[in-house]
Order: structure tokens, then C-alpha cells, then sequence
């Protein structure tokens, strides 16, 4: 598991932190008189449909702890799940430890202080990709039906969050929620490497330079000041009852023509957010931690670890060297969950040959289900596999080049050999209930396909990821979890392609779209036409193509 650098928890970094501690509590002598503006009271919002009337054609600013999240706001999970994910398992035991103390500092100078200790010492563009890959999925299910739908309703919104810093929530609120803007707590960096939070007035000057190259004008008063007589007629802000008497400076009567805060008894009953009513839907997502890490689930989970690591070795040793009839009863008494649909496992493939399965990409044990399901061993083909995994594959592995006839050359030969073939053709593994769009290169063998539905729970550990260098520790994370669950159904034989090489692309392409609908209709996932190529580019902005991209793919 990746761990944190040792300097990252050395002399510099504690100075550091408790430099910031002590200037939390005294208070900055030189704040930004407008970072904060006291008002007049704040009258409650219309009834909702009233409320997103008002807000159509117009720029609305919103506070994100208010709106767009379900109280309570508890910062500390979001700021563990960065702190494991970009920075190892130490630094987020550093903040659990911490914890208690940093809850006597008050909410807001809290906020700052778990930022420092989760940020600190970490690669800016680390923790980018984690707010970009790893939260919005916490944050969606955190998020409140009613948030987003005022966010939806306006032209133009600018979210500001005085809890988080601008690089966690950036991903979230632009690419989930719809946002023109994001303003929150700014990191300092020095190459590259976070070294703290901004001070408040740099926060503002900063705030400034993105809106005014936003909106066009001069910050966000250009489009939204309440004597501008535009289709909107000024900007609406919205900001929680808890905060009314003392609000970020955007929330001003020079900012917004009209203010209103919603109270906590109102915010208390609104509906968490369906996942069909995500303005996108949430497809890929990366990250370990599978739960929202509160401190009494991190404290659970560490608790666990050396348990964990004990049953990685007995399923590792169980998977490796016992018989496939017995992998399932042992790895059912140290909690693993199967359930097998069987249909026909047994027949042989055409002509006395080998029978290719057909599965879609849950992880990479995926080939050693199947192997231990039909009790009769398999070979799996893959693009890329680390050194690590193939010497404890307990499976024939065949590896393939992305070079269209010689892949097809050697699986034919695999199949001609007697050997059963087991192919992923999604390329890549996929967490949700969707399924990514087929390569039709398996449908040109030949034989006939025989779909294999895979489905996984898991409730601790996700055991996938994209993060490079640590994909040969996703079987392993995935045996980490206490209870990891398996769903394989063989499907009825979907047919191939054997006919004249002129019509073989476009046949073979129509017997993966009816394979893909055959596996959507028995897992009860939605068809998308991504690829590896989609994933990759939205989690880890590569193609994630190793060693080198190809110049085709099926």
C-alpha cells in the first residue's frame, strides 16, 4: 500500500503545522476588510419552486457547505480521504490522531488546521487528481437534491467554500454539479509541493483574477452588481442561517442584489441527491478507501489493517495452490461471499477445441473466478500485467501487443491447443453498474463467445485503481476487505464470426453489441460506448496505454 515519505513527516513539516496552529489562534493582524462582511439579517428563501424561478437567466452565488451539501457538513472524511489517498496511510493515522485535538480550535479554524495536516508536504497536482478522481463520487452522495437543483436553475453560479480549499472541491463542483466558477481557501505551493493555505487576502486577490477572467469583466460584479439592468437583473446569493450574521465578502449587497439564507431545520429535511438525478452520471471514479472515512470508520479500519494483512496471505496461498474446487470453500471461511449462477459450464468449444469466455472487467482476479467456478484451469489474456501479479497468478496468462492480427493469431492458437480462453473486452475494469463499450476482436475467432456476467461487492477497499505504479496491489486490496463478495453467471452462447474477411469487422462488431446487451440484461448495468481510453483520460488525464499507444485498438 502506498505509504508516506519520511520527509513529508519530518521537523519542517510539524514547525510548519504548529506555525500555522499558533497563528490560527491569535488571528491575523492585517485581515482583508472584505473577506468576511457583517450584514443585516437574512431573510429565508422562497418555496423552492418559487426559488428556482427566480434564479432563471440569472448568476447565483452559493455557498457550498450550505446549499449544494446535507448538514451536518463534517469536513474530516474528505480531508482523510485525501490524506490516505494522495498521501499514504500514515499521513491519514497523523490526522485521525490528531483529530480530537483540532476539534477544540472551532469549525472554521479546524478546517484550516486538518488542510494543513492532509496537505501539507504533498504534490499539488497529487492532491488535484484526488479531488478530481477520488471525491466527487463522497461528495455526490453527500450532496442534497434541492443544492443542486438551485445551481441548475441559473445561468451562471459561483460556489464558494470556506471549508475546503479550492483544489478539493474544484472537480466536484465544475464537472459534477455544473459551476462557472469555484472560490474557496487557496494552497500555497513552492515547486510544486503544498506548503500551506494562502492567507485570506491572497484568497481574495486571487478570487478576483479568476472571476474577472470568468465573467470579463471586473470580478464578479461585472455580470451580477445590483444596479446592472441585465436579463438577470442581479446576482442571488444563498448562504446558510448559521452564517447570516457573518458572510463571505461575495455574499455582500455589492455583489448580490438579493441574499437569502436557508436555516437548519429547512437544510435538515432536504433529500440526499438520487443517482439518477446526477447531472452526470458518475461512471469512473479511483481511490482505495470504498467508504466516507468518519472518525469512527477510520479508527475501524486501521483497527483492521494487520487482520487485513493477515487475510491477504491465507487467500493469496488459497487462490495460488489449492485445487479450483476448493478455492470457493476456503475463501468462504474467511469471509468471502460467492454466489454462482450456473448454466452450461461443461460443453467443449468448436471442434473440440477450446471455449472462449467472455466477461466484463470487475478486477483482475475476474479470470481466477471463472478458472475456480469451472474447476478446470484457463488462460487469460491481458495487455498489461506488473511482474508481481503474473508470479502469483495461479492461471496461464498470454499477453497481448495491441497489433490487431497478431492478438487475434494467438488466442486463435490458444483455442486450438484445447485451452479455455477467458477475455475481458472492455480493457479496463469499471466500478459501477455500467459496462463500457466491447472490443469486437474476440467475436473474429471463430467459436462462439460465451458471455460470463461478473459483478463484485466490496465494503472497506476498492481493488482497482489507476494510480501508476500501484495497479500490482489491486488483487491484494481487494482480499483486504473483510466480507469481498462475487456474483458469476454463464450466460448462454452468443455465437461468432466465421465468415468471408470482407464481412468479418462489421458481423464482429454486432456480436459484441449483442454480448454487451446479453451481460447489461443479466447484471442489470447500463450500456455506454467509453473505452479504456475515456477512463483514463477522466481519471488520470493519460490514455493510460503502457508502454506506448498503439496506432489502432480494437
Amino acid at each position: 500500500m502506498a505509504m508516506l515519505k519520511p520527509p513529508s513527516l519530518s521537523k519542517p513539516f510539524l514547525s510548519l503545522f504548529f506555525l500555522l496552529l499558533r497563528k490560527l489562534a491569535v488571528g491575523r493582524r492585517h485581515r482583508h476588510r472584505g473577506r468576511m462582511a457583517a450584514t443585516k439579517p437574512i431573510p429565508p428563501p422562497p418555496p423552492l419552486p418559487g426559488l428556482l424561478d427566480r434564479l432563471h437567466g440569472r448568476t447565483l452565488v452559493v455557498d457550498v457547505d450550505a446549499w449544494i451539501l446535507r448538514r451536518p457538513v463534517r469536513a474530516f472524511p474528505y480531508f482523510m480521504l485525501v490524506a490516505v489517498e494522495a498521501g499514504g496511510f500514515l499521513r491519514g493515522l497523523l490526522l485521525l490522531l490528531l483529530y480530537p485535538l483540532l476539534c477544540l480550535l472551532g469549525a472554521r479554524r479546524a478546517a484550516r488546521a486538518m488542510a494543513a495536516v492532509a496537505l501539507v508536504g504533498l504534490e499539488e497536482k497529487e492532491v488535484a487528481r484526488a479531488g478530481r478522481a477520488v471525491l466527487p463520487k463522497f461528495f455526490l452522495e453527500a450532496a442534497a437534491a434541492e443544492g443542486v437543483a438551485t445551481s441548475r436553475a441559473a445561468a451562471r453560479v459561483v460556489a464558494v467554500s470556506a471549508t475546503f480549499p479550492r483544489v478539493m472541491v474544484d472537480g466536484f463542483l465544475r464537472e459534477y454539479v455544473g459551476v462557472d466558477a469555484v472560490v474557496g481557501p487557496e494552497v500555497r505551493s513552492v515547486g510544486g509541493v503544498i506548503a500551506g493555505l494562502v492567507d485570506e487576502e491572497e484568497d481574495a486577490e486571487m478570487a478576483a483574477t479568476r472571476l474577472r477572467a470568468l465573467f470579463g469583466g471586473g470580478e464578479v460584479e461585472a455580470a451580477a452588481a445590483p444596479g446592472r439592468k441585465d436579463a438577470g437583473g442581479g446576482a442571488v446569493g444563498l448562504v446558510g442561517a448559521a452564517s447570516s450574521g457573518r458572510v463571505h465578502y461575495l455574499f455582500s449587497p455589492y455583489y448580490c442584489k438579493e441574499t437569502f439564507a436557508v436555516s437548519e431545520a429547512d437544510a435538515r429535511g432536504w433529500r440526499p441527491l438520487p443517482r439518477e438525478s446526477y447531472p452526470r452520471p458518475l461512471i469512473f471514479h479511483d481511490g482505495r478507501l470504498a467508504f466516507a472515512p468518519t472518525p469512527p470508520a477510520a479508527l475501524a479500519m486501521y483497527t483492521f489493517l494487520p487482520f487485513a494483512v493477515a487475510l491477504v496471505a491465507f487467500r493469496t496461498v488459497a487462490f495460488s495452490f489449492l485445487p479450483y474446487r476448493l478455492c470457493f470453500p476456503v475463501g468462504a471461511l474467511t469471509g468471502m461471499h460467492y454466489r454462482l449462477v450456473a448454466g452450461d459450464r461443461q460443453s467443449s468449444g468448436s471442434g473440440g477445441g477450446g471455449r472462449l469466455y467472455v466477461c466484463n472487467h470487475r478486477t483482475l482476479l475476474d479470470p481466477i473466478i471463472v478458472a475456480a467456478a469451472l474447476g478446470k484451469p484457463v488462460t487469460a489474456v491481458t495487455y498489461s500485467l506488473s511482474p508481481v501479479s503474473e508470479l502469483i497468478a495461479p492461471i496461464r496468462t498470454a499477453r497481448l501487443t495491441r497489433d490487431r492480427d497478431e492478438d487475434q493469431r494467438n488466442m486463435a492458437a490458444v483455442l486450438a491447443r484445447g485451452d479455455h480462453l477467458v477475455v475481458c473486452p472492455e480493457g479496463t475494469t469499471c466500478r459501477e453498474e455500467y459496462l463500457l463499450r466491447l472490443s469486437p476482436l474476440f467475436a473474429e475467432l471463430g467459436v462462439d463467445a460465451n458471455p460470463v456476467a461478473l459483478d463484485t461487492r466490496v465494503g472497506m477497499f476498492y481493488g482497482t485503481s489507476t494510480k501508476p505504479g500501484h495497479k500490482w496491489m489491486d488483487p491484494f486490496y481487494f482480499m483486504m476487505n473483510p466480507s469481498p463478495a462475487y456474483r458469476v453467471e454463464f450466460l448462454p452462447p452468443a455465437g461468432g464470426v466465421a465468415a468471408a474477411e470482407g464481412s468479418r469487422r462489421g458481423d464482429s462488431i454486432e456480436v459484441a453489441n449483442r454480448v454487451q446487451r446479453e451481460l447489461g440484461r443479466a447484471l442489470g448495468f447500463q450500456l455506454t460506448g467509453l473505452t479504456r481510453k475515456d477512463k483514463y483520460m477522466t481519471l488520470a488525464g493519460n490514455e493510460g496505454v503502457v508502454p506506448a499507444a498503439p496506432q489502432n485498438q480494437s
